[in-house]
């Protein structure tokens, strides 16, 4: 499987397996979450999404007991995320929901994520959402001592638009090395709106959150009726199924996207990678585009 370097001695697979339901599975034995992460290991994902959040912050444990005792640990990157605070679990004494970008509570988060999962560093944290009371300059220091301590390898951002990206990146010594947005061939506002074309212009790769559009691409919607229609006949065409076609249209772009799959379901998993065998030319591309359009390009 290709992989996309983030630095000199960091790269992350071009699939990335997103934790975000790990917790909410029936099973969430150890023995069963190691033969999830065997499955995506079998096909070359190497890469896995986390966040202090998911799973009202159990998540990262799930993951930590499954990682214990094995050498799993260093077969895998780990990717999380800190800055939301839900009032759940550990943070169920907050009032409401918000976010906080503050150094008290980013280095408090890192310290609970790493011993949550039980390993010594973080090879990627990102911010998990723009903070509108964020002081900059307080938010870049605190990921640059994280960067030189070696509890985190790179840093990064979830949700950003490009003026928060460039906000925070001008009080930072270390690069910021991703932005993890909503795309999907339902959610492709970002190609049109100046998040991706940012991107690319600073060659930075972006990481796809639930590209599947959280699978309102197989409901029964009127929204999204051309849009499936024009999935099927490609994927009798081509004979792939339609969700590996929504994954490889987002694979086929320039801007070096990584969709982030998560699914709790065995089988799906080791199907993850059939996306990479899809064909996609850019006629196609624009077939689907137009599909989810639902109506012809100018």
């Amino acid at each position: 499987m290709d992989r996309i370097p983030l630095s000199r001695d960091l790269s992350l697979s071009r699939l990335v397996y997103g934790m975000w339901r790990l917790a909410d599975d029936a099973d969430t034995s150890p023995e069963h979450v190691r033969n999830k992460i065997a499955a995506c290991l079998d096909q070359g994902i190497t890469t896995m999404d986390q966040a202090a959040v998911y799973g009202g912050y159990t998540a990262e444990e799930v993951l930590g007991d499954a990682l214990a005792g094995t050498d799993l640990r260093d077969r895998i990157e780990i990717v999380t995320k800190c800055g939301i605070v839900a009032p759940v679990g550990r943070h169920a004494s907050a009032r409401v929901p918000h976010y906080d970008t503050s150094r008290r509570h980013i280095l408090d988060s890192v310290d609970h994520s790493l011993m949550a999962m039980r390993t010594d560093r973080i090879d990627l944290l990102l911010v998990h959402r723009p903070d509108p009371f964020m002081d900059h300059v307080e938010t870049g220091a605190t990921l640059d001592a994280l960067v030189f301590s070696g509890k985190v390898r790179a840093v990064g951002v979830s949700n950003f638009r490009p003026h928060d990206w460039t906000l925070l990146q001008s009080a930072m010594k270390t690069p910021l090395k991703t932005n993890q947005i909503e795309l999907s061939v339902a959610a492709h506002h970002g190609f049109t709106s100046g998040d991706v074309a940012f991107h690319q212009t600073h060659d930075t790769p972006i990481m796809a959150w639930s590209p599947l559009a959280g699978g309102a691409l197989f409901r029964d919607d009127p929204a999204t009726a051309r849009l499936r229609q024009t999935l099927s006949k490609i994927a009798v065409r081509t004979n792939f199924d339609t969700s590996a076609i929504a994954v490889a249209w987002l694979l086929a772009h320039p801007a070096k996207i990584l969709p982030v799959l998560g699914t709790n379901s065995l089988n799906r998993i080791k199907r993850i990678s059939q996306a990479l065998e899809v064909p996609m030319d850019r006629e196609t591309w624009f077939e689907i585009y137009t599909g989810a359009l639902g109506h012809n390009v100018p």
